[in-house]
């Protein structure tokens, strides 16, 4: 057999040779190890720069939207209640309308009523004779002329019908 140093030799030769090769290979994963490393340190100083200033405008525009949420909340209370006070005018303007229109029908009944007296004078007597006696005799005191003193002595008369007449009370329930 061959020397062992021979072999002994010829291994470290073989070591070495793989070493520098694999030092060849390695070089320029190793070249862009440090390019790498050199890209996260400029990331890194970049996001110290920017991302406060970011995270600011972030919160503040936050902000601003919390508060134009709030100015829209009091927005939309304000629009109801001016529908609800929109809503209370109709209301009252339907009731004021049907209370005009109840009077002015009472207006108008008026009217026909004083139009057919005016027009027909002698409709107005008919309507005396049905009333009660009692009632009609204060009616001809009303339209008769004569002496104060006659007038005097009819409506002594008239309180004496009155006293003696049964009171109805109306709106007592008992």
């Amino acid at each position: 057999m061959i020397d062992p140093l021979f072999w002994l030799g010829l291994s470290i030769l073989l070591v070495a040779v793989s070493l520098t090769a694999v030092l060849v290979a390695a070089l320029p994963a190793l070249q862009e190890l440090a390019r790498a490393a050199r890209s996260v340190e400029k990331l890194a100083d970049t996001l110290r720069r920017e991302l406060p200033p970011t995270l600011e405008s972030i919160r503040l525009t936050g902000l601003e939207i919390s508060d134009l949420s709030n100015d829209m909340n009091e927005g939309v209370k304000s629009a109801g209640q001016v529908v609800q006070q929109v809503d209370q005018s109709i209301k009252g303007a339907k009731n004021q309308a049907k209370k005009a229109q109840v009077g002015s029908r009472s207006v108008v009944a008026g009217v026909k009523a004083a139009w057919k007296t005016w027009r027909n004078p002698g409709a107005s007597r008919r309507s005396l004779d049905r009333l009660p006696p009692s009632e009609r005799k204060a009616l001809d005191l009303q339209q008769q002329d004569t002496d104060p003193d006659t007038v005097e002595q009819e409506y002594e008369r008239y309180e004496e019908i009155q006293d003696n007449a049964p009171v109805s009370r109306q709106g007592d329930d008992g």
